[in-house]
């Protein structure tokens, strides 16, 4: 059976499942996590899922890209320099591969996350030399650093 280009989705299959956070990250409180996985791509290697939170202070420490996107409550994050940060509804942050952060959640947090399987340099700089070797053989036009329907978007992120 072939997978469908478009996965439609509705409110009612989104079903939040438990992801404790690592006991060892945990610095203050109980906080309860719980997760949705709302996508997956075809090569495993980006995920979209819903994530929420209750009240508790813990380590975050980021082995992937994760882009986040508040929706509901507020966290305050602290980065490895001491720097605190609110994110509240409608801001968003990138956590990069390798990152660190402190989660402070006073009360409850709900997010939307993006998150990206980085690929390795040697791989990236491989395709990078590929991908100008075909636009100067003509195999290729130069591609727009964003998809067509976004280059105007661009957030520089």
């Amino acid at each position: 059976m072939m997978e469908s280009d478009i996965a439609f989705y509705y409110g009612k299959d989104v079903e939040m499942l438990a992801c404790p956070i690592n006991p060892a990250w945990v610095i203050e409180g109980a906080p309860v996590a719980r997760n949705c996985i709302l996508s997956r791509s075809r090569d495993g290697g980006a995920t979209t899922l819903l994530w929420d939170c209750t009240r508790g202070v813990f380590n975050w420490h980021y082995n992937i890209d994760e882009t986040v996107f508040v929706l509901e409550g507020g966290v305050i994050v602290r980065d490895n320099a001491g720097v605190e940060r609110f994110l509240g509804p409608g801001d968003h942050a990138l956590f990069r591969a390798g990152s660190h952060a402190v989660w402070r959640v006073d009360d409850y947090v709900r997010k939307v996350a993006f998150c990206r399987t980085p690929v390795p340099a040697p791989i990236l700089f491989a395709t990078r030399i590929l991908r100008k070797l075909s636009t100067l053989a003509g195999l290729r036009s130069r591609a727009p650093a964003a998809a067509p329907m976004f280059a105007n978007q661009d957030s520089g992120a």
